[in-house]
């Protein structure tokens, strides 16, 4: 068994959202294609097929996309979610995951989990597509962060 104790990090809470969202395979479309249109409207600017007007709506939209996922929308549910400013415990066994803070304890079975993944300071472990918890690695030992990820890799399936 596991435990660890921990707070959030604005700063790092912030780039884990960012990382959370650039993840997501429906927003990877939408950037992709985003680009891709941005790319075709300087194309067709500088070769005089469309007017400034039309290039500069495409570069605005492109804009407006990098700065609401990059900025906006983690710094929204940050402020939203209370959550990131309470202190937690965290308990990791064979049978799942417990959260504790002063407030109560909440335990899951593994197999509550849909799946996990790793970025430089979290560990996301996902309900689904839109729930997670964010853990932070800092508050692990390397032995504890060694033993974390066996846990995780051997109950839960990676994304």
């Amino acid at each position: 068994m596991t435990s660890a104790f921990f707070t959030y990090e604005k700063p790092k809470v912030i780039q884990a959202l960012r990382f959370h969202f650039i993840s997501r395979r429906e927003i990877k479309v939408l950037i992709i294609l985003v680009n891709l249109f941005a790319i075709l409207s300087a194309i067709m600017y500088f070769s005089h097929k469309i007017s400034p007007v039309a290039f500069l709506l495409a570069s605005g939209l492109w804009f407006i996309l990098m700065i609401s996922f990059w900025f906006a929308l983690p710094i929204i549910i940050y402020k939203r979610a209370a959550t990131f400013r309470d202190k937690f415990r965290v308990h990791f066994n064979e049978d799942g995951m417990t959260l504790e803070n002063e407030h109560g304890k909440r335990g899951w079975p593994w197999k509550a989990f849909s799946t996990y993944m790793e970025s430089p300071n979290f560990f996301h472990i996902y309900f689904d597509a839109r729930s997670f918890f964010l853990i932070p690695k800092v508050a692990f030992t390397d032995d504890q962060l060694h033993e974390v990820r066996q846990l995780l890799k051997s109950n839960i399936s990676k994304s």
